[in-house]
């Protein structure tokens, strides 16, 4: 079992001289850490490649001309794990919202789970923000769930570990979303694949440092996704 955890950063230099240790100390064999840096102003590229260095055959980088999005930094990311002879990726925030203790729990669950998701939505899970971002987290989840028929309760969750040949059945090159309702688009079309999946509990913790990436546009975005797969899915496609 050879996992890469894919790393999304922007401007997160203060976040990942933490992180990225803490990963590569969790007692699983085979783990590795995959940062995908926007070109981030504050450095976080650079020091992507001192972690690299020192951390040589187990933190890999791979650097991106500017802000992309959420989305294509993922899909970025399973390329090169793909490269790299992954079995498993595993996705998760830069910002410590999800906490690395979770996931030797995800990797044990994945014995009998093609896709694994950290849940904030399911017995003993939970989500340490301001009442507003709560508020938003629950309301689009459930229209998410009501209007696609999903049968996960944290649709939104970005804190997942695929199995490789869930990734390689669906076709990546023409997932629509780019921003964070890609989250809502791959769970969407995992399920309609008919993959086994399986939730852990968590507790969501709102960042400390650095700053929320989630704006209006992505919530429009993420409102827009939802309303495009209940088309697809109501015309069977």
């Amino acid at each position: 079992m050879s996992t890469f955890i894919v790393l999304p950063t922007y401007n997160e230099s203060e976040n990942i001289v933490q992180l990225v240790p803490q990963l590569l100390a969790l007692p699983a064999e085979g783990l590795n850490v995959l940062i995908v840096d926007d070109n981030s102003p504050d450095g976080t590229g650079q020091i992507a490649d001192r972690l690299s260095a020192e951390y040589a055959g187990r933190v890999a980088v791979l650097h991106r001309a500017g802000k992309l999005g959420l989305g294509t930094a993922y899909l970025a990311g399973f390329r090169r794990a793909f490269e790299l002879d992954a079995s498993h990726v595993l996705t998760m925030d830069a910002d410590f919202s999800h906490h690395p203790r979770y996931i030797p729990a995800l990797l044990a669950r994945s014995a009998s789970a093609d896709l694994v998701i950290g849940s904030r939505y399911v017995a003993g899970g939970g989500m340490d923000a301001p009442f507003g971002r709560r508020l938003l987290s629950r309301v689009a989840n459930l229209v998410a769930h009501t209007c696609l028929g999903l049968k996960a309760r944290d649709m939104t969750a970005g804190f997942r570990l695929y199995r490789r040949e869930v990734l390689e059945s669906i076709p990546l090159d023409r997932i629509f979303s780019s921003g964070y309702s890609f989250l809502i688009e791959m769970l969407f079309l995992v399920e309609q694949r008919g993959w086994r999946v399986a939730e852990v509990p968590i507790r969501y913790a709102d960042r400390t440092m650095g700053k929320s990436k989630i704006s209006r546009n992505e919530i429009y975005k993420a409102w827009y996704t939802v309303a495009r797969l209940t088309y697809r899915r109501l015309r069977g496609r």
